[in-house]
């Protein structure tokens, strides 16, 4: 979406947040967005001064990126508003520390932290002006070509990535943000191979389990919920709409409602709350209200969110739950979806 497209976007939240059927669909509406502003206050007040956010061990290209995005999909554009100025400086520290081979890491599993700066680059690229996104596509384009480097060739693992440039394992964690990120990259112009897109897809499809309908970790593994968001999400980014295992996956996710005491619960909401949303129908209207509860209970009263059962910190946790709350919103591209209506998501 274009930066001029951009700037109206505060009204149009305004205008989607008080639009209902119901008192009770307002309130739902009132408690979501005040949470979220809650959320990106608190992220603007442990924001570096050189731009940058930190998990527990410190400065990270991945913290970072999430919180971008977390502004992004709230409809907060770099450079405009109350928040550009926070969301622009995050952009160029990310594209500072860029190293010469493209990768956008700062600590282990870099992987990770690539995958996920590069999709992050790859969604602001439509909203910066004019001197800054030469910039972002130049970062994006070297962060595709590592990407596409370190993709595996060989056995069950073709297809798929892990936590490092060099490899033969993989995992659906890892994969998941390198395939997002590859679209993402497509999308704004980026030579991103088709065949090397359907490597991918195809690795998701080998890791699903058909006893459960789930998606397992590794191709050979457990399946896990979070996982099973991520395989629903990459096929349904990549043209596999509402596929029977996709469908079973869906199934499989809500005999799986996100509880707190989740081991990986920020990583869990993250990926199912879009692929339930990407499924639509019954699946995001069961979801939604399970998603808004156990996060409006538990975010903290200085707006962040800090699950014991996770060890990055609130950076983390908190932009993860601003971007599922804000699945809905679609104003980041990856949020956008096939179909506009209730009748066509529920086929």
């Amino acid at each position: 979406m274009a930066k001029q497209s951009m700037r109206f976007l505060p009204c149009v939240l305004i205008l989607v947040l008080c639009t209902s059927v119901s008192s009770g669909q307002t309130k739902s509406k009132d408690d979501l967005e005040k949470s979220v502003d809650r959320a990106l206050k608190f992220l603007s007040q442990v924001q570096d001064k050189d731009g940058s956010w930190r998990l527990q061990f410190g400065k990270s290209s991945a913290a970072t990126s999430l919180a971008i995005m977390a502004y992004l999909s709230a409809g907060h554009v770099p450079g405009e508003g109350p928040y550009g100025e926070v969301v622009e400086k995050g952009i160029k520290w990310v594209i500072g520390i860029q190293r010469p081979n493209g990768l956008l890491s700062t600590s282990d599993y870099e992987m990770y932290q690539h995958g996920i700066s590069t999709l992050m680059l790859s969604e602001v690229f439509g909203m910066c002006d004019a001197k800054l996104s030469p910039k972002i596509k130049n970062a994006v384009e070297k962060g595709v070509k590592l990407i596409l480097k370190a993709q595996r060739k060989n056995g069950d693992n073709r297809g798929g990535w892990r936590y490092n440039v060099y490899g033969n394992d993989s995992d659906m964690s890892v994969t998941g943000w390198q395939l997002l990120a590859l679209k993402a990259a497509r999308n704004i112009g980026c030579d991103v191979p088709a065949d090397r897109i359907q490597m991918a897809v195809d690795y998701v499809k080998r890791s699903h389990d058909k006893q459960s309908g789930g998606f397992r970790y590794t191709v050979h593994g457990e399946q896990t919920v979070p996982c099973s968001g991520t395989g629903i999400l990459c096929l349904e980014l990549c043209d596999e709409h509402h596929s029977v295992m996709a469908k079973r996956a869906g199934a499989f996710l809500l005999r799986h409602p996100p509880q707190w005491q989740d081991f990986y619960f920020f990583y869990n909401i993250y990926y199912c709350s879009q692929a339930t949303f990407q499924l639509g129908g019954n699946y995001w209207e069961f979801y939604r209200p399970r998603l808004h509860k156990v996060l409006f209970a538990h975010q903290k009263s200085n707006g962040c969110w800090l699950n014991p059962q996770v060890s990055y910190g609130p950076v983390y946790g908190t932009s993860m739950a601003v971007l599922a709350l804000t699945v809905e919103y679609r104003f980041l591209p990856i949020y956008q979806r096939g179909f506009d209506t209730k009748e066509e998501a529920g086929k």
